[in-house]
């Protein structure tokens, strides 16, 4: 049993309302139930209910055990004389408000259907990562549209969110902000902390005033990564980035926020996903197209951002995957669909989303949500969870739904707060 769920059963009045009496035996009437409350203060407020004769509005707490009033000290605290009616699973002792006044008491633990308890009980106690996979087939399609669409939305405002916070850090420079999210989306899943380090210690305009230089862009990313220090293989190559660095570090007073080598991920992963093949592809992205955030606003069609992306990676870097050691025959990769890709999801769109609500325009989101309409899913273990038990995932719209569902609502059993286990526990249901 959770609160949580308590909460649930109070707000939609998914209980046995005939013949209701507090524990102290008062006739109650519930003329409304209030409104759930998301903020410091008793759990409903603005509630009506008529306890015996009297009329009472104000606030309803919730608790498993009545006790639980003490135990979180609301007999202590002046905020919860207002609480007019307490809601409990089970009344263990009677309770008393701050001012000493009796408590009205309503218990439900008899007075809820077994069939929603063992239904809600199987679902968060269920050792799945998608609880509900058996019954979604029955689920109505509309209901999982529906949370789809919301899962999607609250992931772009999220990360909208976190762009303007980023942008305030940046004094309102949207090309060192979108530099800085582009630096840590290259950094992909194992290495976006060191690489968004990088970006924040090497700032985009040093980066704009040696950007007529491919060596000299890869000179100040490398060396600020930490490659062109210490004992390494060397070659005529690496020789020319250690004096460009030397001059450029002590021309822009960089090594105090130089990193080390030691911070980047190598292990587990594929020799094209290696941090420094990521950190030439960069340096490529950076020499070739300059101003990138005014660019992505102007190509917000999906093959057009494709194409400024898509970027070859310098000469020497198309045949190492480390400093001063050959890759072999075959070619090292450039930047391919998937990775062009997943930077248009993870970086365009959110970039994309909070300029427009920034500058109050209504279509923000709709615009974000176009660009992840028009672009091939994700691959992940967890998009694969949910095609596994029959979700369909046409486009990275999909795919970010499917991912916002899992992480926010699966993982965390917030089943009573998503539309489908919402639409599974309704009473008026039956299996």
């Amino acid at each position: 049993m959770s609160e949580s769920f308590i909460h649930y059963l109070w707000q939609y009045q998914y209980y046995n309302k005939q013949e209701l009496y507090t524990t102290q035996g008062d006739a109650i009437q519930v003329i409304h139930p209030g409104y759930l409350n998301h903020h410091a203060g008793p759990d409903f407020q603005q509630a009506r209910v008529r306890i015996g004769p009297i009329d009472w509005v104000g606030a309803v707490e919730i608790h498993i055990h009545a006790s639980g009033w003490r135990s979180h000290r609301h007999d202590e605290d002046a905020a919860y004389n207002n609480v007019v009616l307490h809601v409990v699973w089970r009344e263990d002792k009677p309770v008393q408000r701050h001012d000493g006044t009796h408590l009205p008491t309503l218990e439900l633990g008899r007075r809820v259907d077994d069939d929603v308890v063992w239904r809600y009980r199987k679902l968060v106690n269920s050792q799945e990562p998608i609880p509900c996979a058996p019954a979604l087939p029955r689920v109505p399609s509309l209901t999982v549209l529906n949370m789809l669409d919301r899962t999607v939305v609250d992931r772009l405002e999220l990360k909208a969110k976190d762009v303007l916070q980023r942008l305030e850090r940046n004094n309102g420079d949207w090309e060192e902000t979108c530099y800085q999210l582009l630096a840590r989306n290259f950094g992909f899943k194992v290495n976006h902390e060191p690489f968004e380090q990088l970006a924040q210690g090497l700032p985009y305009k040093v980066i704009l005033k040696q950007s007529h230089s491919l060596e000299q862009v890869e000179a100040l990313l490398f060396g600020q990564a930490g490659f062109l220090t210490g004992r390494q293989p060397d070659d005529e190559y690496l020789a020319r980035l250690r004096r460009e660095y030397s001059v450029l570090a002590a021309k822009y007073n960089l090594v105090p926020r130089q990193l080390a080598r030691a911070q980047w991920r190598f292990l587990r992963l594929r020799p094209a996903n290696f941090p420094t093949v990521r950190i030439a592809q960069f340096a490529a992205l950076l020499f070739t197209q300059k101003h990138l955030f005014s660019q992505m606003l102007e190509r917000e069609d999906v093959r057009a951002l494709k194409k400024l992306f898509s970027v070859q990676q310098s000469a020497y870097w198309q045949h190492h995957y480390l400093p001063g050691k050959p890759a072999g025959d075959a070619p090292v990769p450039a930047v391919g669909l998937a990775s062009v890709e997943n930077i248009i999801i993870n970086t365009v769109a959110p970039l994309v989303a909070a300029y427009r609500r920034l500058h109050d325009e209504d279509d923000a989101v709709d615009r974000a949500m176009g660009l992840l309409q028009a672009i091939n899913p994700e691959e992940n273990h967890i998009v694969k969870r949910w095609t596994a038990v029959g979700m369909r995932c046409g486009s990275a719209f999909d795919s970010q739904a499917l991912l916002a569902l899992h992480n926010n609502f699966c993982l965390k059993r917030r089943c009573l707060d998503c539309n489908i286990g919402f639409s599974l526990l309704n009473p008026t249901r039956r299996e």
